[in-house]
């Protein structure tokens, strides 16, 4: 299993470290567990944040940034040892293993943090911390600097105003490192087997949730941490709803099923969405509607590079979408007009994709929203993923076309001239689909 290097979090932390620079700190919290029920919580998944400059993976731990300080720049708060606790939950690093393992120059536990942070802040003037993301810690945070606005004058005071870290950090996050498209590289080829896995044993009369489960299982046994988000598997209208995940509808013979789910792999994700006739074979007009998703997401990805902008493949899909949807009969009237309308947006509803890594909504300059007119940026990892959904009651529509979904979604790689796609190995033109829909051996899975 592949895993990143002390060094890699070493050279992440200096880079952040040299931009905070030695009047300032920063501070990044890890998210504590959360309840699902009772006294039950649901799997604890580490902040990205934590994880992406740390590696360190244990809840509430508190990363401390401390340009120049005395005894290291780096202080990590972690949870106190307890026998007890980790006899029951499992074992924990500790301070000893936050510095053997991790790397803290300086590393406390959790319970001395107001006692600590105080001391290690003094004499720093900029805290950088993202206010809003954890209101525990908040709560800690604005009266630390609300007291050093009343003491103006005691040098050893804690820093009076804050920053937002994310301003410095995410922009480091948005270019992937080679260590980092390693990890992306295999979270994108673990699910993209999972696709062609549910394809081939995809059959009328099972339940969307079969294949899900198929899909997940695949995921674990390859040495997947989760699902990078909540699978999707809708079949017939089900495809309609963008997020779908109820996952429990009987897929029909004539349907469309849209599998949208990705792999996480040592909390790197994969994002992949493919589409295809559960029977085998598309009836003329989902035929149609595929080929046309299908043109559309070719000619996006043709024009992706590190020179072009946001704005700029927003407008071209915008372009292509509105005429394929009056070619289709699905739209009417004069093509600027519409596309000046957006009347495409009825049927696809949202943006041409996102940016990927460690969230798989992940973070960076880059928003892709109606508003962005920013530059893609070589060494990024996006997702490509144009759609049509029609509803089933949608009676302005041909009769055949209704109650069909089709995205098809795939994580591309931005290169200076162009991008590298790392889904490419999951299948998406009509032919290939056709020819590996069902083909599976029932008999494997006792279907």
């Amino acid at each position: 299993m592949h895993s990143l290097s002390p060094d890699v979090f070493a050279r992440r932390r200096r880079r952040l470290i040299d931009e905070v620079g030695e009047d300032g700190a920063a501070l990044v919290v890890g998210p504590p567990p959360r309840n699902r029920s009772n006294d039950t919580d649901y799997p604890y998944r580490p902040s990205s944040d934590v994880l992406y400059l740390t590696g360190f993976g244990e809840p509430e731990a508190v990363v401390l940034l401390i340009p120049g300080h005395d005894d290291g720049d780096f202080a990590l708060f972690v949870p106190d040892r307890d026998p007890n606790y980790e006899q029951w939950e499992g074992r924990r690093a500790g301070p000893e293993g936050a510095k053997e393992k991790y790397g803290a120059d300086q590393a406390y536990n959790l319970s001395e943090l107001d006692e600590k942070l105080p001391e290690l802040l003094a004499g720093r003037s900029t805290l950088f911390y993202s206010l809003g993301s954890d209101p525990a810690m908040d709560r800690r945070v604005i009266p630390w600097i609300r007291d050093k606005r009343h003491r103006r004058n005691q040098v050893s005071s804690i820093p009076g105003q804050v920053a937002d870290l994310r301003d410095l950090l995410y922009p480091q996050r948005l270019v992937k490192d080679e260590e980092e498209l390693v990890l992306i590289r295999r979270a994108c080829e673990i699910s993209s087997e999972a696709h062609i896995l549910a394809m081939k044993y995809c059959r009328p009369g099972m339940y969307e949730y079969e294949l899900q489960a198929l899909i997940e299982y695949h995921f674990r046994r390859n040495g997947g941490c989760a699902p990078a988000y909540n699978s999707i598997v809708g079949a017939g209208d089900n495809a309609t709803i963008l997020h779908y995940t109820d996952n429990h509808s009987q897929i029909d013979p004539g349907d469309i099923v849209l599998i949208d789910a990705g792999c996480e792999y040592q909390y790197y994700a994969g994002d992949i969405t493919r589409s295809f006739p559960a029977s085998g074979s598309f009836t003329p007009a989902q035929r149609d509607l595929y080929q046309a998703v299908l043109d559309i997401q070719e000619a996006a990805l043709a024009e992706i590079n590190g020179n072009t902008t946001v704005e700029a493949i927003r407008d071209l899909i915008a372009r292509r979408m509105t005429e394929a949807l009056l070619n289709l009969g699905v739209l009417n009237g004069d093509p600027e007009e519409l596309i000046e309308e957006k009347a495409f947006k009825k049927y696809y509803p949202h943006g041409f994709g996102h940016p990927l890594g460690v969230d798989v909504h992940d973070v960076g300059h880059l928003r892709l929203s109606e508003d962005d007119d920013l530059p893609l940026v070589a060494g990024m990892v996006l997702t490509l993923e144009p759609g049509i959904y029609i509803p089933a009651d949608d009676e302005s529509v041909p009769e055949e076309m209704r109650g069909v979904g089709i995205r098809i979604e795939d994580d591309l790689l931005v290169t200076p001239d162009g991008c590298e796609n790392l889904t490419q190995s999951c299948p998406k033109s009509v032919e290939e689909l056709e020819a590996i829909v069902g083909t599976g051996e029932a008999s494997a899975l006792n279907l």
